[in-house]
Parts: C-alpha cells; sequence; structure tokens
C-alpha cells in the first residue's frame, strides 16, 4: 500500500510517500523556522498562510522524489489533530482534495501518533508492548501501548512541556527560536552540574511532569547573577538546565517500564533529537536490559513519514475517515 502522509498540525508543512507502512520513498518538508524566530514562538496565523502557500509545490516535490505518479497512491493519510486548528485545517482540505481526486481512503492520523509510528519507519514493524515516552511540542507524557492502537497515558505535564520550556529559556537568554537545538549545542561544551536545578516532581510518586518551577529556577538564578555582577556561562547554564529536564525524563520512563513490565521502550517527538535524552536514555535502558528505540533526529520532528506509517496500520486494520472529518486541535492519545 503507497500512502501520501500530510503533517500540518504547527510550523512544519510536510509531505512524504511511503510504502507499507515501514518504506520511506520522499519525505520533504519546509521549515517556517525563519517566519516564527523573530517572535521568539508560533504566530499561528502566519503558520496558517505559510502551510496554504507551501503544501502544494510540496506535494509536487515529493511525488517526484518518490519516482511515482497521483494515480499510483492507494491511499491519503492527514494529520488531524491535536495542534492549530488553523494549521490543521489547511492539511485536511487539501487531504480531502487528493482523495476525492483519485477516489482512494483517507484517514485521519492523530499527530502523536504518528510520532510513535516514526520509530517503526527504521526498526520495523509494531510489536507491543511498550512504553513510550512523548516529549513533543506542548506534550510531555508516559505512555503505555499494551497492543497496537491502544493507548493508557501514564502520565503528562501539568503546566509547560519540555519543547516549551527549552523555548522560553532560549528567548529569554536571547538565543533564538527553536530554542531546543540551540541548547542542545551550547550544553554539550558546559557542564551539567555547574547549577542543581530542582528536579521538579521527581519524588512525586507518579509519573506526571512539571517544568515551570524550573523555568522560574533558571530565570531567577540569571536574575540574581547579573544583580551580583557575575558572567553567566551560558554553556554551563544550558547544560545544567538540560540535565534537570533530562533527569526526571529518564528516571520516571524507566520507573514506567519496570511497572508495567514491558521489556522495550520507544521515544518520539521532537525533543527526543536532544543528544543528552538520547545518550542518558540508552544507558538508563542498557543497565535495566530494556531495549530503547528511537528515531533518527530528522525523524523526531514533525514530518509527513510518520503520519503515512500510522495511517499504513490503521487503513491495513480496515479504518476509513469520512470526508466530514474535522480538525480537533485537542485530540488526545487515549
Amino acid at each position: 500500500m503507497r500512502v501520501l502522509g500530510i503533517e500540518t498540525s504547527c510550523d512544519e508543512t510536510a509531505v512524504a510517500v511511503v510504502d507499507d507502512g515501514v518504506e520511506i520513498r520522499s519525505n520533504a518538508l519546509s521549515s517556517q523556522h525563519e517566519i516564527h524566530g523573530r517572535f521568539g514562538g508560533v504566530v499561528p496565523e502566519l503558520a496558517s498562510r505559510a502551510h496554504v502557500e507551501r503544501l502544494t509545490p510540496l506535494l509536487e516535490e515529493a511525488l517526484g522524489i518518490a519516482g511515482t505518479t497521483w494515480p499510483e497512491l492507494d491511499a491519503v493519510a492527514v494529520t488531524r489533530g491535536p495542534g492549530l486548528v488553523g494549521a490543521l485545517l489547511v492539511g485536511l482540505a487539501t487531504a480531502k482534495a487528493v482523495a476525492l481526486a483519485l477516489d482512494v481512503p483517507i484517514v485521519g492520523v492523530n499527530h502523536l501518533e504518528g510520532h510513535i509510528y516514526a520509530n517503526f519507519l527504521e526498526h520495523g514493524p509494531p510489536n507491543p508492548p511498550y512504553v513510550c515516552l512523548l516529549v513533543s511540542g506542548g506534550h510531555t507524557m508516559l505512555v503505555h501501548m499494551p497492543e497496537e492502537h491502544r493507548y493508557r497515558i501514564l502520565g503528562q505535564t501539568l503546566d509547560d512541556a519540555a519543547g516549551e520550556a527549552f523555548d522560553k529559556i532560549a528567548r529569554f537568554l536571547g538565543l533564538g527560536y527553536p530554542g531546543g537545538p540551540i541548547l542542545d549545542r551550547l550544553a554539550r561544551k558546559g557542564n551539567p552540574e555547574a547549577v542543581r536545578f530542582p528536579r521538579a516532581m521527581a519524588q512525586s510518586g507518579d509519573y506526571d511532569f512539571s517544568l515551570s518551577g524550573l523555568k522560574t529556577a533558571v530565570i531567577r538564578h540569571i536574575g540574581k547573577e547579573r544583580e551580583a555582577g557575575r558572567d553567566i556561562s551560558v554553556e554551563d547554564l544550558a547544560a545544567s538546565f538540560q540535565e534537570a529536564v533530562v533527569d526526571v525524563q529518564v528516571q520516571k520512563t524507566m520507573a514506567a517500564a519496570e511497572e508495567t513490565g514491558v521489556d522495550t521502550v520507544l521515544l518520539g517527538g521532537g525533543v527526543v533529537a536532544n543528544s543528552r535524552l538520547r545518550q542518558r536514555a540508552a544507558e538508563a535502558a542498557q543497565g535495566r536490559g530494556i531495549h530503547l528505540l528511537h528515531p533518527s533526529p530528522e525523524l523526531c520532528t514533525d514530518n509527513g513519514a510518520m503520519i503515512a506509517s500510522a495511517g499504513h496500520f490503521r487503513l491495513a486494520r480496515g479504518e476509513r475517515s469520512s470526508f466530514d472529518i474535522v480538525a480537533e486541535p485537542g485530540l488526545t492519545l487515549s
């Protein structure tokens, strides 16, 4: 089955062609970072307009790279949520038009499920059970996947998600947007033990996360150092902040794997491209005999291939969406 995947949930316009849910024929992407960078975050109206401008040329590009034609597509998969409602509507309208013109099925995909299925593009078809750490945009959560397409949320962030915290700290320091990759690069040159920032909810006894207090602690530390006339090592600050985030994420992920009895852990979402998170998770998994899977960095960020993959496996079990499918900005995974 050859599936066209369309992803427009936030600030990445993405189109891909994927065969049988695991073979990527093309994975075209147009980032909007140059648009939103000067604002320090995503402006929804600008994101929607950029999707309108970029999606049609990107469709042609994806088919050209894949070496395929429109009639060779068997189905269309599209993100229906969660995300920015205007951005989602652009992708849905386009997907409906393509599916209607080609007389092929359309299936709506949960964006978060797409991040889970990014793993199977590189590691083969799903074979649950798993525990999944999803760290994507405004979401930070731990999910138990006892079987395919069945999810039980074990815990999630009570305030800021990890990606939001990285962006806010980078913006406060005047480093630019998106903050995650910038802080990751700086942290590689810094000392993660330079400042002992709080590990929020590390001992809470559950699988929830909180990052607003950590963000506040970092900002207060910067203010105190500046008031005292001391120079701030941005590299040490980035490494210490990053370590506080990663510590709790890895600790709770491994605890969830132990409690649920799974022997495989998946990582998914844009923040999973963070080099320290991947390193610490790999070390913790190895020490516990757990098999750790994560996508390559280019498949961690929003992309069309993950949507096509998730859509394929839903189509294969007979699922179809009607043409009155709507955008669901608050769509939940469970």
